[in-house]
């Protein structure tokens, strides 16, 4: 296991809507990130095809025409674009946390996948509950989207957006010992007369999540870009709901110190931090709140991990012998006796 490397955080706007757009500004991007040296690059939630920001401007009947787009742009695991982002990973030598809408045929989904420095797919996971108007375009995830991976680079989790806002989940990430949390937040643009959707309130979140979990963070963060604004802002009622900008990316170290100069909200780039594994022992030996600082006796989390199948299909054997009830009662009277 790698013990020390530097990891590479996306500040930027997707090829909105334009699914192979996306993919070569991705790829661009991974290509700079291991140019820079980096064994990680992590991006943002929805960064493919773009986070559908129309779901907060106006309802939902008048956001039909985007949908047919959007799905149609949206990633499909082990599809041509996914697997050039795979090979991209590959060619770079680089892990790569990439935040998709994810096709599943009828159904879109909020996704992670995490792919190592082979281009293998690694983890794919999905948001257990997409938040507020959100769920007008995705579905749910499941308990087996929960999970932290053993990798060349420590144990590395993945979650989105308002999922740290979920304390039970929380905790059963820190159960499994994550080292490396990756926060993918879509942008901070969005409502700026709610504290709670801005970047002070989210970033502590993530600050948070690494003081608790005694992990380091990284924090991608998407950019509400000029073209995604005059595509979307026809009003000016909904121009007082969302603003050019909102990428406020960063790292955290598992003591929550900021680990990042930040980037102006509306510029785009990658962030780069230093990764030191050793220090989660320092901060560990103060607080570990799934180890020495836990009380199981007095509260315990309940964690379903299971897939939950739609369908469960099976095959009765027709030439399965039916037994005769004589023998059914016989058998009876001898246990009894």
């Amino acid at each position: 296991m790698s013990a020390n490397y530097k990891v590479a955080v996306v500040q930027a706007a997707p090829e909105f809507m334009d699914l192979d757009g996306c993919v070569d500004k991705a790829v661009g991007l991974i290509e700079e990130a291991a140019r820079q040296g980096a064994r990680l690059i992590a991006f943002s939630e929805c960064w493919i095809p773009g986070y559908p920001w129309w779901i907060w401007l106006s309802a939902t009947a008048f956001n039909l025409p985007y949908f047919q787009q959007y799905h149609e742009n949206s990633l499909t695991a082990g599809g041509d674009a996914f697997n050039r982002l795979g090979k991209a990973a590959k060619d770079n030598g680089i892990y790569l946390s990439l935040g998709a809408s994810e096709r599943d045929y009828g159904s879109l989904y909020i996704a992670q996948f995490l792919f190592n420095d082979h281009g293998e797919l690694q983890q794919s996971r999905r948001k257990l509950k997409p938040t507020h108007q959100e769920r007008t375009v995705f579905g749910e995830g499941n308990g087996s989207h929960i999970g932290v991976l053993d990798t060349e680079l420590g144990r590395i989790g993945q979650l989105c957006c308002w999922e740290h806002m979920q304390p039970l989940t929380k905790y059963a990430m820190y159960s499994m010992h994550e080292q490396v949390h990756v926060a993918a937040w879509p942008s901070f643009s969005c409502y700026p007369q709610a504290y709670s959707l801005g970047p002070k309130a989210n970033g502590a979140i993530s600050q948070v999540y690494a003081l608790e979990g005694q992990c380091f963070v990284l924090a991608p963060c998407g950019v509400f870009s000029q073209a995604m604004y005059d595509l979307m802002v026809k009003t000016e009622e909904q121009a007082a709901l969302i603003n050019v900008g909102g990428g406020y990316a960063q790292v955290y170290g598992p003591d929550g110190s900021p680990m990042c100069e930040p980037l102006p909200e509306t510029e785009e780039g990658l962030l780069f931090a230093e990764i030191d594994l050793g220090a989660i022992a320092v901060a560990k030996s103060f607080a570990d709140p799934v180890g020495h600082y836990s009380r199981p006796d007095v509260t315990r989390l309940l964690l379903n991990r299971g897939a939950q199948p739609k369908v469960e299909t099976f095959s009765p054997d027709a030439t399965e012998e039916v037994a005769d009830p004589g023998e059914e009662e016989e058998e009876a009277e001898n246990i009894a006796a």
